[in-house]
């Protein structure tokens, strides 16, 4: 009776060690491995996370005021000036997605601003009825960057067309009402997220250096394969391509309406992702504890090479593919999609690097189901 007891207090004593361990890091900010994650978390936030939520936050203050100016006098110039506000942040925005983490994550950021692609007839049964609820999950796919290409770009078949909608059309106001509203509630929500960090999440975000499923590390790693896999390879090539479909989706790439920026946003998103891989300070060429040092740290290897070397030069490889398609995604895809599958081919043989072989290496669980069957 007394073997039993101890026995039980033995395992019990074992549980709470465990899970006192797993719930916050050691004072130096090591992992089990020894790698510094604090480095690389404060490397994370401070030079890459919370500088390109600024950045984002800036554009989208200059999208306001382009905004306001093309309400105020829709005319071809404003027009044009308004545009390149909303591609200069929708670039930005390319950076931003993959922080899917603190607040962005609580309000459901990325599903407010960039689900593509977007609900014409949902956009115009707001405009006609002049009552909604942009927050409301139901609106997800008429908001955001997406839902302003098509006002921009998409609204009518020619830029004199698409002034006289917000000048000469019975429901002039209320498709301005509905432009303004959409860009507001953007800067809003990011301003949000961006307050979040540097006043409150960016303590709470460094610190945690453990090794569980919900500490900093393996969150922003699974955010960071999530959309690599998701964000970036299926829904910006994979699906319009009709990887996962019976027939090819070309109404289904990012930017559909102003047509030409597909590709130089999507190269735009690789970047980032690479650049985050690598720890490359958002602002300069300056870089830090990151992806890549841990593995260098781990001496990690596949098939005889070094892992970070592998990625990196799969992604080189898949950028290659990129840089060749037309800047047109849509006229890709109907003129040879070949090409199209092929740059998706060589964007997943990234995935099996870092959704396998990295997390393997660094002992983190993926902590999500599969996107191919999207």
């Amino acid at each position: 009776m007394i073997k039993k007891i101890i026995s039980i207090f033995i395992i019990i004593a074992s549980i709470v060690s465990c899970s006192s361990s797993d719930d916050a890091g050691s004072g130096s900010g090591n992992s089990v491995d020894g790698f510094n994650r604090q480095s690389m978390l404060t490397n994370w936030a401070d030079n890459i996370i919370i500088p390109v939520f600024q950045d984002l936050n800036t554009q989208l203050a200059d999208l306001v005021t382009s905004k306001n100016s093309f309400i105020a006098a829709p005319n071809q110039t404003n027009l044009e000036a308004f545009r390149a506000s909303w591609l200069k942040a929708y670039k930005v925005w390319q950076y931003a997605e993959m922080f899917n983490i603190g607040e962005a994550e609580a309000i459901n950021y990325y599903s407010k601003m960039n689900i593509y692609p977007t609900s014409v007839p949902e956009i115009e049964s707001n405009i006609a009825s002049g009552t909604y609820n942009l927050s409301h999950p139901n609106n997800q796919d008429a908001v955001g960057f997406p839902a302003l290409d098509y006002l921009l770009y998409g609204v009518a078949n020619n830029d004199m067309d698409i002034l006289s909608i917000y000048t000469t059309n019975v429901n002039a106001e209320n498709y301005k009402n509905y432009l303004s509203d959409l860009v507001n509630e953007m800067k809003t929500l990011t301003n949000s997220v961006l307050n979040n960090w540097t006043t409150i999440y960016r303590g709470q975000f460094v610190s945690s250096t453990a090794n569980t499923a919900t500490s900093s590390t393996n969150k922003l790693t699974n955010d960071f394969i999530f959309y690599y896999e998701k964000g970036l390879r299926a829904n910006k090539i994979g699906i319009p391509a009709g990887v996962f479909s019976t027939n090819p989706l070309p109404k289904k790439v990012e930017a559909y309406y102003k047509s030409d920026v597909s590709k130089e946003l999507t190269l735009v998103a690789l970047d980032a992702v690479q650049d985050f891989f690598n720890g490359k300070a958002y602002n300069s060429n300056e870089t830090d504890a990151s992806f890549k040092q841990y593995l260098q740290y781990l001496n990690s290897v596949r098939n005889g090479e070094d892992l970070d070397v592998l990625i990196n030069n799969q992604i080189n490889l898949a950028r290659s593919k990129v840089v060749d398609l037309n800047p047109n995604f849509t006229e890709q895809i109907t003129t040879n999609n070949a090409e199209m599958t092929n740059a998706y081919n060589e964007l997943q043989k990234v995935v099996v690097l870092i959704k396998v072989d990295m997390v393997q290496s660094m002992n983190i669980s993926v902590d999500y189901v599969d996107a191919d069957g999207d």
